[in-house]
């Protein structure tokens, strides 16, 4: 059976699992856990991602991120390929390193957010690296020290979790603490990490009592949320990708983008292309990359080496791009009206 494809937007909140291949050790010591934490700490701000919890475990990692300037898949492309390699290369080994693809969960965030935060949290305890909760609060490994303010992550978002306790720091870290507390006796949570229709109906009590009720509930593996968040992420990417082959079907590939796009800046569609730094091209080119990449549904990487900038430059491009498009009110496609 295929593998669905993975479902991302703008600002979405998701848990990601990452396992090293035959639960193999990803980590052998802490100089290869600093490696992989700095290299988060250059993305998370470049990507403008929200980090809200994490949790390093010898053969799997746990993030909650929110996405920022580019999608999930691409901050996790550049994590992950990134230390790969770097660890091959210090060990002397070759092959892959992780686990196939990597797991990721679109979240909703308001019922979901302090549960997935806690139970990330809890994973070293959980794993026995740490006896209790004492030994978690100050576990360098793991974001849960952060917020008990005995670890220093910069890029660890600890102010939008305080707010869920308190508006006072202290206060909030204490209620914090308590409801960590509280869910080591929970134990292992499925109904956060898999499960599909059981997940996005809140465990199996949920689910019989929307089939007694005679309910028919939407449920996703990709998604945790309510039935009606299901429904409208699943929606909004079906949507997205019919846009796709629409765009596709009328003929639009990056060529006759760049036409549309010197089309609307009055420019030809070489001063599009070329390499400069005045406004206009500057504004162009940032055009280009948002629909090539966000409607064309091209990567970066390909974007990149059609205009011959780096990576990084097409992402910021691309951010730069949707705000102009609806600050002015742009569009790649525009309907022939008939005359009457």
């Amino acid at each position: 059976m295929p593998r669905k494809a993975r479902i991302d937007a703008p600002g979405a909140l998701h848990h990601v699992i990452i396992r090293g291949i035959e639960r193999r050790k990803i980590f052998r010591s802490d100089y290869d856990r600093e490696n992989f934490l700095n290299r988060i700490s250059e993305l998370i701000p470049a990507t403008h991602t929200d980090c809200f919890a994490w949790a390093l475990l010898p053969n799997h990692v746990h993030l909650l991120l929110r996405t920022g300037s580019v999608p999930v898949s691409v901050f996790m492309s550049r994590l992950l390929t990134g230390y790969a390699g770097w660890f091959n290369k210090k060990y002397k080994r070759h092959g892959s390193l992780f686990q196939n693809r990597y797991k990721s969960i679109l979240c909703q965030e308001d019922p979901y957010l302090k549960e997935l935060v806690r139970y990330i949290h809890l994973n070293p305890l959980r794993a026995g690296l740490v006896g209790d909760i004492d030994g978690l609060d100050s576990h360098p490994w793991c974001g849960h020290s952060v917020l008990m303010n005995k670890t220093k992550q910069p890029w660890q978002d600890v102010d939008s979790i305080y707010r869920l306790f308190s508006d006072q720091k202290r206060k909030a870290r204490k209620r914090y603490r308590e409801f960590v507390e509280k869910g080591i006796s929970e134990g292992r949570r499925s109904d956060l990490t898999g499960g599909g229709l059981l997940r996005s109906s809140g465990g199996w009590m949920g689910l019989k009592g929307f089939r007694k009720a005679g309910i028919r509930v939407k449920g996703d593996e990709r998604i945790l949320g309510d039935s009606d968040f299901v429904e409208h992420v699943l929606k909004s990417a079906e949507e997205a990708l019919e846009e796709k082959y629409d765009l596709k079907a009328r003929g639009y590939d990056f060529d006759r983008t760049v036409v549309r796009v010197a089309e609307v800046m009055g420019m030809t569609p070489g001063q599009v292309t070329a390499f400069g730094k005045s406004p206009q091209t500057v504004e162009a080119r940032s055009l280009l990359c948002f629909w090539a990449h966000r409607k064309l549904g091209m990567s970066t990487i390909e974007i990149a080496g059609k205009l011959k900038i780096c990576q990084p430059a097409v992402s910021r491009s691309s951010k730069r791009g949707e705000k102009i498009e609806r600050e002015n009110q742009f569009e790649l496609i525009v309907e022939k009206r008939i005359k009457t």
